[in-house]
């Protein structure tokens, strides 16, 4: 007989951390995302100097983009999927197993000087790839196909991680290379995709609940598909084409066409719950992102490209990943989907770490004291989610869902 995802999860005597995807790889992602950046920060001021082949500005790019990331987007399909394809979902000591893979990828990156590249490559890679074989696996079983998108860019993202380890043992800037690059742009098309899906409905139901006559555009209708196709294109020029005037055109497009799907999904009416308006305030940062950095390809002396990439990186990435993280959290562990003060609070730190970071970028003079607030409310942030959501990770749901 056939046992449903809850018939499943139910059936699992171990450790409730191991029950669904979401619990192991979002408590992790966290932890990291606190821990790297103390890590960072100790690394730049001479403090600490860790035995990796990486030099501190490529270490820092890598471990957040896929490293954090990875983890996040784990969590996410490994609790997505199991909806999306009726199917079963990882849980257990093949879930653990998954997990520790993770963390034996960021181990080898951390202590790879005393490795071989190949060997601390492949530890790296692995994840995403065993990640992508599930993926693939419960897609085709379920026949689910109009979700094969989300995973030619999952596994796309192992070709950029690779290309960023390739560029890295060549001794070039890794950080600001290729890999680098494609890996930011697949991301924020993914955003661009599943946002499309998730804010507009999360949006209608929070508003149908409050009777508002006025309802957001239903997700990925004509003009939103050839939106993520526009901003795929333009994305993918600008990886390999960072300084050509056309893609800078081609971001200033999509930044346009962006914020038009974003006015379309009603955020404003959201203002009264922080669980909904941190959607809309994360997918903004996508469109602020992408006419930064064509701004700054356009009229180069305006804004760097670095400081209009932590937009993107900080913003839009930094603060969808925590919407995600929290909502999800709360509805699948049995929490009322609502954010309480604490929660809105740690919103708010990471929402003052964007532009305190695009500071000290803008303001040489006051660099280091403006990167060190900006990863002090990073940290308070994510140290803050583990606070508050990591008992509810670890421990068995409340009740029923609300």
């Amino acid at each position: 007989m056939t046992l449903s995802t809850a018939e499943q999860m139910r059936q699992w005597r171990g450790p409730a951390l191991l029950s669904f995807g979401f619990r192991p790889m979002f408590l992790f992602a966290a932890v990291w995302a606190a821990c790297a950046m103390v890590i960072w920060i100790a690394m730049l001021s001479g403090l600490l100097d860790l035995p990796t082949r990486f030099d501190p500005v490529t270490w820092h790019a890598h471990e957040f983009l896929f490293g954090y990331l990875s983890a996040v987007i784990a969590g996410f399909l490994l609790t997505a999927v199991p909806n999306w394809t009726g199917r079963l979902p990882v849980v257990g000591w093949p879930l653990g197993g998954l997990a520790a893979l993770w963390l034996l990828g960021r181990l080898a990156v951390a202590v790879s000087g005393y490795l071989p590249v190949w060997l601390m490559s492949t530890l790296d890679l692995a994840f995403l790839a065993v990640l992508s074989l599930i993926i693939l696996r419960e897609i085709i079983a379920g026949k689910n196909w109009r979700n094969l998108p989300v995973l030619a860019l999952v596994s796309a993202l192992i070709i950029a991680n690779l290309l960023f380890h390739l560029e890295a043992a060549q001794g070039g800037g890794a950080a600001q290379g290729l890999g680098m690059r494609l890996g930011l742009s697949l991301v924020l098309v993914l955003i661009s995709l599943i946002g499309g899906r998730i804010i507009p409905s999360f949006t209608r139901n929070w508003l149908v609940k409050r009777q508002v006559s006025k309802l957001p555009t239903p997700p990925m209708q004509r003009f939103d598909k050839a939106t993520v196709l526009v901003t795929l294109a333009a994305l993918l020029g600008w990886s390999v084409a960072a300084h050509n005037p056309l893609t800078g055109a081609a971001l200033v497009l999509i930044a346009g066409l962006n914020l038009m799907r974003l006015v379309r999904w009603q955020g404003l009416a959201t203002v009264a719950e922080p669980l909904v308006w941190i959607l809309h305030v994360a997918f903004l940062f996508v469109p602020l992102g992408a006419l930064a950095m064509g701004v700054s390809i356009l009229f180069p002396d305006s804004i760097s490209q670095a400081a209009a990439l932590h937009i993107w990186t900080a913003g839009a990435i930094g603060l969808m990943t925590i919407a995600v993280m929290t909502r999800a959290t709360r509805g699948h562990a049995g929490h009322p989907l609502e954010a309480g003060h604490t929660t809105t609070a740690l919103y708010l730190a990471l929402i003052l770490s964007v532009p305190l970071r695009l500071a000290a970028d803008l303001l040489p003079d006051m660099r280091t004291a403006l990167l060190d607030a900006s990863a002090l409310f990073w940290i308070i942030g994510f140290a803050s989610f583990v606070a508050i959501y990591g008992p509810m990770l670890v421990l068995a749901k409340k009740g029923p869902k609300q």
